[in-house]
Formats: structure tokens, C-alpha cells, sequence
């Protein structure tokens, strides 16, 4: 299983992108592939770039993906305010 944790953080420079397509490629339809992200799918196109190698990438990772869309207050904020709450007794 591959993780891509924080996904779209940053763009990806050329060679990035040519790597993860590569990957995914030989990936595709044989291993799972999980990824994280706090931009929407949606946005993921123009952190990738290049609009042809996009298309390829976001084919392979999002094609018969399952998509669980989170809602609410972050964990990291609801873990800070229960140490915090701790701390301050």
C-alpha cells in the first residue's frame, strides 16, 4: 500500500510529476493507493500542472476511487484544546 499523506501541499515540479505517473502507472488496478488531502479533489488538477500529465495522474489515483469526505473541527485543534484543558487544571 502506497500513502500520499497531505497531498497538494505544494506543486509538483516536472520531474515530480513524471515520477508519480510512473508510479501510479505501475500501480494501476494491482495495489492500493491511499491518499490524503486538505484541498478539494477538485484543485488537485492545478497542484500537478502540466494539464496533459494531470489528466493522467488524477485518472489513475481518483478513477474507481472511494472518496470519504471528513467534516468538521480538525483533530489537531480538538487534541490542543483537551491538552490545554489538562495543563491549565
Amino acid at each position: 500500500m502506497l500513502i500520499l499523506d497531505d497531498w497538494g501541499l505544494m506543486k509538483l515540479s516536472a520531474e515530480n510529476r513524471r515520477d508519480l505517473l510512473e508510479v501510479l502507472e505501475d500501480r494501476h488496478g494491482r495495489r492500493s493507493t491511499i491518499a490524503t488531502s486538505q484541498l478539494p479533489i477538485e484543485e488537485w488538477h492545478g497542484v500537478i500542472g502540466d494539464a496533459t500529465l494531470a489528466d493522467a495522474i488524477l485518472d489513475r489515483l481518483v478513477h474507481n476511487a472511494y472518496k470519504i469526505n471528513l467534516r468538521g473541527e480538525s483533530m489537531r485543534k480538538q487534541q490542543a484544546k483537551l491538552t490545554a484543558t489538562k495543563t491549565s487544571e
